[in-house]
């Protein structure tokens, strides 16, 4: 099946704000989750709510977020000589939001598990990474500076 670019891009993009909605939100459930007592029916809300989120929004978005990435980067042969480097700059960021991704998935199971393994403060932090990564992602798509 041939998809047009616009296409391509127009799903990529549906894909990356569902993406980002979930890792905007999952740190922030976090924050509330550290400051429940462990058992307490806050807490059982928060775990059932933080394991939705991230396997039926954020994974099944991040997946199709890199292979309509792909897609994209094929379609228009944006590794070709010529075409400036602001695709690699791109990735390694997107790389950096896999990251927090996967820490994202780990502090789920250690919710899930009754552990509180970071301070609160530490995720008000990690709250925060996710956008700025998020803007300089956008910077870069649209700007491509180099």
């Amino acid at each position: 099946m041939n998809i047009s670019y616009e296409w391509l891009k127009a799903l990529h993009i549906i894909a990356v704000i569902s993406w980002m909605a979930g890792m905007l939100y999952l740190p922030r459930l976090y924050v509330y989750h550290w400051a429940t007592k462990p058992g307490s029916e806050a807490s059982e809300m928060l775990k059932i709510m933080e394991r939705r989120l991230l396997r039926i929004i954020i994974n099944p978005a991040m997946i199709l977020t890199w292979i309509l990435g792909i897609s994209l980067a094929i379609k228009i042969n944006a590794f070709a000589p010529g075409n400036g480097y602001w695709l690699h700059a791109k990735l390694g960021l997107v790389i950096l939001m896999q990251l927090v991704h996967a820490m994202l998935a780990c502090y789920r199971r250690a919710f899930a598990r009754d552990e509180r393994p970071k301070s609160e403060r530490f995720f008000r932090i990690l709250n925060e990474i996710p956008a700025v990564l998020m803007i300089g992602i956008v910077l870069l798509v649209v700007l491509r500076p180099f």
